[in-house]
């Protein structure tokens, strides 16, 4: 799925949406599709929500933050975001030009939809959750 020049790691970011929103965050992007419970818009300091960048419905309610079936889940995003290539596209531009931060709101770091999205877009098929 990767295309054109490499992103660099330290320009894609990730932070949870109950975490302080900071300076170097550069471009906050939420990739949940569902709104985090109790985070204000203010709080959240969005430059943009990609609702349709986030698993389906269907899948996010399967995998149910489950670790169990993390690699599952990582096989069949990976498949639904070949549905979204504009926006991925779209995402690698921005991370070329400056750094972006996914945001997103599950509790657990190592297992979400933004750990899985950051590889894609680095061009990464690991399991690997780096941010330097």
């Amino acid at each position: 799925m990767a295309a054109g020049p490499a992103v660099r790691a330290r320009n894609v970011a990730l932070k949870r949406a109950y975490s302080p929103a900071a300076a170097d965050d550069g471009q906050r992007v939420l990739v949940d599709r569902l709104w985090p419970r109790g985070v204000s818009k203010a709080e959240a300091a969005l430059d943009e929500w990609l609702k349709d960048i986030a698993p389906s419905a269907a899948l996010r309610k399967w995998f149910g933050h489950d670790p169990a079936r993390w690699d599952e889940f990582r096989r069949r995003y990976r498949d639904e975001l070949k549905e979204q290539r504009p926006l991925l596209r779209e995402l690698r531009r921005r991370a070329r030009e400056g750094r972006i931060t996914l945001v997103y709101g599950a509790k657990d770091e190592a297992h979400n939809e933004a750990v899985v999205l950051r590889n894609v877009i680095l061009g990464r098929r690991g399991h690997r959750r780096s941010t330097t």
